[in-house]
């Protein structure tokens, strides 16, 4: 079997491995922080050895273009979370409102 048959390849910045939600950055991620492909496996028990150890083969195989997509998605949700702080939610605009209404009744009152 191939080796790309493990993965699902969404979009140039999604590769993931066929029939879970799991992207092969979740794996790496273990991996290159030094975890063994048993530990990485009691991290994500939805998976088995042989995807772990597949994706980690394929990681080897072709390292300088998985360490470039793994820059980006890092950038990716480096810059969703910077857009997450920015933009509140519809209840955190509310609540702001609600406290700067009372502090402006608190004044007035005063």
């Amino acid at each position: 079997m191939q080796l790309e048959n493990y993965f699902e390849f969404l979009a140039e910045d999604d590769i993931r491995l066929k029939g879970h939600r799991i992207g092969i950055e979740d794996i790496l991620k273990y991996y290159l922080n030094g975890y063994s492909p048993e530990e990485i496996l009691s991290e994500l028990p939805s998976l088995n050895l042989e995807k772990i150890y597949a994706t980690l083969t394929y990681y080897h195989q072709n390292q300088t273009a998985i360490n470039t997509y793994l820059f980006k998605v890092n950038q990716r949700r480096e810059q969703n979370y910077q857009n997450w702080q920015k933009e509140s939610s519809p209840l955190i605009q509310r609540l702001k409102q609600a406290q700067a209404q009372k502090l402006e009744e608190n004044l007035i009152k005063q």
